[in-house]
Formats: C-alpha cells, sequence, structure tokens
C-alpha cells in the first residue's frame, strides 16, 4: 500500500484485497476475550475531527487501541481551531507531538490531500472524510461485509457481483468511494436516484445509472440505501419527502423482489421511515450492525498496513497466542 490513504482510487486489486483479507484476520479478534495485539505499540495514531461524527471516530479509536496504539482525539470543538487556527498549524502541533497517523474527517474536499501532500507532516494520513468527496475506510468495509456474504471470502469473490446504491448520490462521499473499490474489486455498480440527487460529471464514474429502483433492485446482490443529507441541502431537491419515500424507499414490498441471497446495507446514520422503512432495517436481510463491526476490523487492518508492515498480520495473531 502507499503512505497514505486518500481515496478509493488510490488502491489497486491486490492492495484493496490484501485490506480485506488482513481485515478477516482482525475481524477473528472480535470473538476472543481479549481483544488486543501489539502491533502498534509506541506508535501514535491522531483523530482529528473538524466535523462531528460518533460511528466513525469511535470505530477508529478502537481499531487503534486494539492494536495497542496510544490514540489522541482532537475534536474541532473546543479546541484552537474553534479560535480560528489554520489547518497549517494544526498540522504543525501534530507534528511536533509525534503523530505516526493521523485520521482526518474534514467539511471541505480535499483537505487530507492538502495534509499529506503539504510537507507539514511526515505521517501518515487516512481520509475519514472530507466533504461530498470520499470516504474511502467506510468502502472498505462496505465492500468486506459483501466480501464475506456474497464472495465466499475469498480473492475475486465480488467479480460480477451487481450492487445497487440508492438514494442522494450527489451529497455522498461513501457512494463515490464505493463506485471506485467495487469497480476495482470487479463489482457491477448502478446508481439509482432522481435525477437531481446524481452530480455533474456523473458519466466519468465507472458505473450505471437509474431512475428506476423497482427495474434495478431484483437483479442486485447487494442493495445499499444512502441518507438523504437534508442538511447539505439548500434547494428542492425533490418534491416531498413522502414522495421521495415512494418512489425511492426500500419498504417490505420492494424487498420481496430480492434475490433470496441479496442483502441491504446502509452506510448510516438512518432516517427511518424516508430511505428505509424499520421493518427493513431490522430484518435478517439487513447487515447494517454488521457492518459497524465490520469497521473496526477495516480501519485496523488499514492502520495495521500504513504503519505496521505489508503483508496479513497472521505473525502478530498468532504471536498473541
Amino acid at each position: 500500500m502507499k503512505r497514505h490513504l486518500l481515496s478509493a482510487a488510490d488502491l489497486t486489486r491486490d492492495d484493496a484485497e490484501l485490506v480485506l483479507t488482513t481485515a478477516a484476520e482482525m475481524r477473528a479478534l472480535a470473538d476472543r476475550p481479549i481483544k488486543k495485539l501489539p502491533a502498534l505499540r509506541g506508535r501514535t495514531v491522531v483523530n482529528l475531527f473538524f466535523e462531528d461524527s460518533t460511528r466513525t471516530r469511535i470505530s477508529f479509536e478502537a481499531a487503534a487501541k486494539r492494536l495497542s496504539a496510544d490514540v489522541i482525539n482532537f475534536a474541532a470543538k473546543g479546541s484552537s481551531l474553534s479560535k480560528g487556527e489554520s489547518l497549517k498549524d494544526t498540522a504543525l502541533t501534530l507534528e511536533a507531538m509525534g503523530a505516526d497517523a493521523v485520521v482526518v474527517r474534514h467539511g471541505s474536499s480535499g483537505a487530507p490531500h492538502r495534509l499529506a501532500h503539504s510537507g507539514w507532516v511526515r505521517s501518515s494520513v487516512v481520509n475519514a472524510g472530507d466533504g461530498t468527496h470520499e470516504h474511502p475506510t467506510q468502502a472498505l468495509l462496505d465492500a468486506f461485509t459483501m466480501w464475506t456474504h456474497l464472495g465466499e471470502s475469498k480473492p475475486g469473490g465480488l467479480e460480477g457481483r451487481r450492487v445497487a446504491i440508492v438514494g442522494d448520490v450527489l451529497h455522498s462521499r461513501v457512494a463515490r468511494s464505493n463506485a471506485l473499490l467495487l469497480r476495482t474489486l470487479g463489482a457491477e455498480v448502478t446508481l439509482v436516484a432522481p435525477p437531481t440527487l446524481l452530480p455533474v460529471g456523473i458519466e466519468s464514474w465507472p458505473v450505471e445509472t437509474s431512475y428506476d429502483l423497482d427495474a434495478v433492485i431484483p437483479k442486485a446482490d447487494a442493495v445499499m440505501m444512502l441518507r438523504v443529507q437534508r442538511e447539505r441541502m439548500n434547494g428542492g431537491f425533490f418534491p416531498t419527502p413522502r414522495e421521495y419515500s415512494r418512489r425511492y424507499g426500500l419498504d417490505a414490498r420492494r424487498m420481496a423482489t430480492l434475490q433470496d441471497h441479496t442483502i441491504v446495507m446502509h452506510p448510516g446514520p438512518m432516517v427511518r421511515g424516508m430511505e428505509i422503512t424499520a421493518d427493513v432495517a431490522d430484518s435478517p436481510r439487513s447487515v447494517i450492525v454488521e457492518q459497524v463491526t465490520n469497521g473496526v476490523a477495516v480501519r485496523m487492518a488499514v492502520l495495521y498496513l500504513l504503519l505496521g508492515g505489508s503483508e496479513p498480520a497472521v505473525g502478530a495473531t498468532e504471536g498473541e497466542e
């Protein structure tokens, strides 16, 4: 792998499959009484979050601690950032602290790239979500979840699988990262959304697009619903929430048209009753809670491979036993 993880496009197929196989080893730790490895003992991981987050920040924190790294949580609110300190000065402070990896979430697209390529820090930079641009570790945990259910947990397991990503693609960094990564892994991706919620230039993405949810999902192996990000909207992107839900929401009627093996996914947070009904979210087909569990394993794999080594962590796992 490269020194940083800034985009799903940074990952070759070999890189992505190495993360998935390493994550499978890390995932096995969750079933042990003691869930720690010594792989990153003495290393420091900083979670630098300019945007509010619950799942992602806690997931990275748990991942680093399970690898025995020291963790510093640095939130914009209540720090010097709220007093006007620049990204550069914050980066120089982190460098002075001796950070080995900086996990960055920022409201501006490209901020992690700026941090990684500025020369301000020598640490590895991991993009934990930048604006409406990308969220590569979310794409990796989504791919890992599909891989365990649909790919028989082996290299090439997602080749030819059909994935439907449904909803607010325009404002979704998750959709962009998933489109790039799943294509790298050989899956066929279809984005389903109203025309107003597809970004300009979508024709350059390695995906198909559709406005008709009912025509797409019966052929899908995985259906991923996206939250409508109303906090990023300042105009009328659809007539009413009820109309959106009628045309693009996943309910029991639509779920009944899925193939027997098809899984239902959501990156969270969910708006129950909008893009997904409660009975679908809580159904046996849903792997939404499993995605959260897999997020820790995948982020352990990413931190290990960026800071610890270039091979699966078999030796470290055995040594801990």
